[in-house]
């Protein structure tokens, strides 16, 4: 009788426990399990830097370097101007023709505008004064003489120090605006001064 009792005792001092326990003590292993799981992926996976693009002067420093092409000012409303490599062909073209028709072909100048000449010398001719000009665009030397023509205007007079030109600008409507247009003598620079000029430079007249 004793033992029976002591067993009774001792099942009484234990509770049986809610059958909800262990199904709640699972679900909390289940989640921190995944939230393990998904802290180990965080640590694992690299951070990547963010790409940057290093600019020099506002230019990329890999990319080789371009000069910037000319930049021709035009007026509101002026006429499209041709490249210098179209006026060229056009003034071979020209001057092929009149050599057909055995006319007189037009002078070199005509292709050149008067923002393309730089005043190297001016020299005194039997003709009187006479002046020596550079085309930066194709670095050619040209003599030219009052009322030689241009593509954009025409030389007037030749002064001491400086060149007169009569400056033309053609509108899409048709009009035309012709203003004075001086160009002095070519200041020699520092490199220019250093550098020691050949006997007989190569000059090309401005003639047919």
């Amino acid at each position: 009788m004793r033992v029976k009792e002591t067993a009774r005792i001792g099942l009484t001092k234990f509770p049986a426990l809610p059958r909800t326990v262990p199904f709640l003590l699972s679900a909390a292993l289940l989640v921190a399990s995944g939230f393990a799981i998904s802290v180990m992926g965080q640590e694992t996976q690299p951070q990547k830097p963010a790409a940057t693009k290093r600019t020099v002067n506002g230019r990329d420093p890999f990319r080789k370097y371009e000069p910037a092409p000319p930049v021709v000012k035009r007026i509101a409303g002026q006429t499209m101007i041709p490249s210098i490599q179209d006026r060229i062909a056009l003034y071979k073209a020209q001057k092929q023709a009149a050599m057909n028709a055995r006319m007189q072909a037009p002078k070199p100048t005509t292709a050149l505008l008067l923002s393309e000449i730089q005043v190297v010398g001016i020299t005194r001719s039997p003709r009187g004064y006479a002046a020596i000009i550079e085309a930066t665009p194709i670095k050619l030397s040209y003599v030219v003489h009052p009322g030689e023509p241009f593509y954009d205007g025409q030389l007037v007079a030749i002064e001491d120090n400086r060149l007169v030109f009569r400056h033309e600008t053609v509108f899409t409507d048709g009009r035309r605006d012709r203003q004075v247009e001086y160009k002095p003598l070519r200041q020699p620079t520092q490199v220019n001064s250093m550098t020691t000029a050949p006997a007989n430079p190569p000059v090309a007249a401005a003639q047919p």
